[in-house]
């Protein structure tokens, strides 16, 4: 996995929110760090995104947030998207794409991570 480690945040955004018409919106922030020796470039990405009827929505494109980050040795990519559930409970995981310093493809696992309305889990 070329030394690559992705963290994520999530946030429920309540004003963007309509719970009486099955509409809850959160933003995710997430963080890709390149520990490795060289630098890599982001491609794409392919997400699953499961709500807690367990509808599964897949999600598949070019690079993150309209961007192909370069991401060098050492440094870190943070950016932040959103997802819209028709449940107040859901997760994602998903993984990106990759080429290394010699052209060569990789892909890196997201790790699971959960979306929930503050209310529902404590």
């Amino acid at each position: 996995m070329k030394d690559i480690s992705i963290s994520v945040e999530t946030q429920y955004l309540e004003p963007q929110s309509e719970p009486g018409e099955s509409q809850y919106a959160f933003s995710y922030t997430i963080t890709i760090s390149n520990d490795g020796a060289d630098t890599v470039q982001l491609l794409s990405r392919h997400w699953v995104i499961c709500d807690g009827n367990e509808d599964i929505e897949e999600v598949h494109g070019p690079g993150v947030v309209g961007q192909s980050p370069l991401i060098p040795a050492g440094e870190s990519f943070t950016y932040t998207s959103g997802v819209m559930l028709k449940t107040p409970v859901g997760q994602m995981r998903g993984s990106y794409d990759f080429i290394d310093a010699n052209n060569q493809p990789f892909a890196v696992p997201i790790p699971d991570f959960h979306l929930a309305v503050d209310a529902v889990l404590h």
